[in-house]
């Protein structure tokens, strides 16, 4: 865990490292505009039946077109892992961002992680999903493919609700591909959700999920 603090603390040093122009073109606009950096850190907290609770926190930064985060608990328990990738946008009504990242992976679990971010909106309603596949360095055959993605409406600005679905090694599941129910409330940069995977169980998995930007 100390190694996780230290690289983290060096993520978000490096905002104060000027950056230049993206030089994207029109079609495909990198980042969003200005110059000035944006932080996000969650916890995700998770209640596993029969298996140990843990929480998985991430931190971010990015900085047009820049994006850095670091995440624990993530691919594994005790495990860490540090990406660098490139934000893209595109569209006005129907919106895409996109962000393609290369990790690093250590701890319980270590190799390289090729993964990527995307968000599709349109209206009140979002897709979105993050993916990475860990090249296991320690052990090729646990190489492994992981998944989170929602689908979501927003009645207001300050509510979402929907569906979720994870593919993850972090913990036993008898599923391949667990999936549930989200209920997430923000006010100003907070937002706390709840998640309900596999509700159809004896005994479905809890996610209470903290996030602060800023």
């Amino acid at each position: 865990m100390a190694r996780f603090v230290i690289l983290c603390t060096a993520l978000l040093a490096l905002g104060a490292a000027p950056q230049s122009a993206d030089g994207a073109p029109p079609s495909l606009q990198a980042g969003q505009g200005g110059s000035d950096w944006s932080f996000s850190a969650s916890a995700y907290n998770y209640l596993v039946p029969d298996s140990r609770d843990y929480v998985q926190p991430t931190i971010t930064a990015d900085r047009r077109g820049l994006h850095l985060e670091a995440r624990y608990n993530y691919e594994d328990l005790e495990t860490g892992s540090v990406w660098v990738g490139y934000n893209f946008n595109v569209g006005e009504k129907l919106t895409l961002d996109i962000t393609p990242m290369l990790g690093g992976v250590f701890g319980n679990t270590s190799g390289i992680a090729p993964g990527l971010r995307f968000s599709l909106k349109w209206w009140r309603l979002e897709l979105y999903a993050e993916g990475e596949y860990v090249f296991n360095t320690r052990e090729s055959a646990d190489s492994f493919f992981y998944l989170w993605s929602e689908l979501t409406v927003s009645p207001v600005d300050w509510l979402r609700a929907g569906l979720v679905a994870q593919r993850t090694r972090a913990y036993e599941s008898e599923l391949d591909i667990q999936r549930g129910f989200l209920l997430g409330l923000s006010y100003k940069q907070v937002e706390v959700a709840g998640h309900v995977f596999n509700p159809d169980k004896d005994k479905p998995t809890y996610v209470i999920l903290i996030r602060v930007e800023f």
